[in-house]
């Protein structure tokens, strides 16, 4: 996984390229209409109900775009709201708080929904011992904050990217001339360049599971488009040796049945692909 200074470092260069999305060369807008030492007040209003996530997001935003500006808390992230909430007032430059106006709204709404559809998730697994993990499917240069959104609604951070762990799927594997190949050309790479990452091997079906358990060093299997069956004869053979991972259309309906079946870990593309932002809004008080 990757370590929190470069979890940190991408969330600046997502901040810096979200305003210079936005702003450009300037909120003429504002500009035209607003004097630049007006001062202001508004509120973060919640318009319906979820799981909030992106406030602490919301607020390296305003630092980055005004430090002056002044924010005052009253719901922290991961917690449920309702209709007509108010999670924090922001206050100073009003054309600080209006240049930061959008891209803070489309954080925090689109991190919340991610953090509810999570939550959600858990709540189904719940008395189980299966986490519900992210994936890669994710908004191209939003990742970090989706990321962080999954774990504010309760769910595990997969992968970052495709530096930070080895994960061999169906391609890999057949380009690579078959499993086995694959996984020792894996750990001899790993080696020769020094690299201290985890290996994860999808299976396609219970000869590659037995094939797979061959090779030593193989952090955890990926049962992928198993049945039922299948699956907890998977994870009866995987036994201790390494951990267990269901996916592949797994839904709200049959998450709990793959859960019980004894895997470690559920992983959803689901939870950052298929989300409907939940409905905030920043409006002057």
């Amino acid at each position: 996984m990757i370590t929190e200074e470069q979890f940190q470092n991408e969330l600046k260069v997502l901040i810096a390229n979200a305003i210079r999305e936005d702003v450009g060369t300037g909120d003429y807008s504002s500009l035209a209409c607003i004097p630049e030492n007006a001062m202001g007040k508004a509120k973060l209003l919640v318009k319906e109900e979820g799981i909030i996530a992106g406030v602490a997001f919301a607020k390296m935003i305003f630092e980055y775009v005004d430090p002056n500006m002044k924010i005052e808390t009253f719901i922290q992230d991961g917690t449920p709201v309702k209709k007509g909430d108010v999670v924090f007032h922001v206050s100073g430059s009003s054309q600080s708080i209006l240049k930061s106006e959008r891209v803070v709204l489309n954080s925090m709404q689109r991190m919340s929904a991610i953090a509810t559809k999570t939550n959600s998730y858990v709540q189904l697994l719940k008395g189980t011992d299966t986490k519900i993990l992210d994936t890669r499917k994710t908004t191209p240069g939003f990742r970090v904050a989706e990321k962080w959104a999954v774990t504010i609604g309760g769910g595990e951070n997969h992968r970052f990217a495709l530096y930070d762990m080895v994960m061999l799927k169906d391609n890999h594997i057949d380009f690579a001339g078959g499993i086995t190949l694959a996984i020792a050309k894996t750990q001899a790479y790993l080696k020769e360049n020094n690299l201290d990452l985890k290996i994860i091997v999808e299976a396609r079906d219970l000869s590659e599971i037995e094939e797979i358990l061959k090779s030593d060093g193989v952090h955890r299997i990926l049962i992928d488009n198993f049945n039922y069956e299948d699956t907890r004869t998977a994870v009866a053979l995987i036994g201790s040796k390494c951990q267990t991972e269901s996916s592949g259309n797994i839904n709200e309906t049959t998450m709990r049945n793959y859960a019980e079946c004894g895997v470690n870990y559920i992983s959803s593309g689901a939870l950052t692909h298929s989300v409907y932002n939940m409905d905030l809004s920043l409006k002057a008080i």
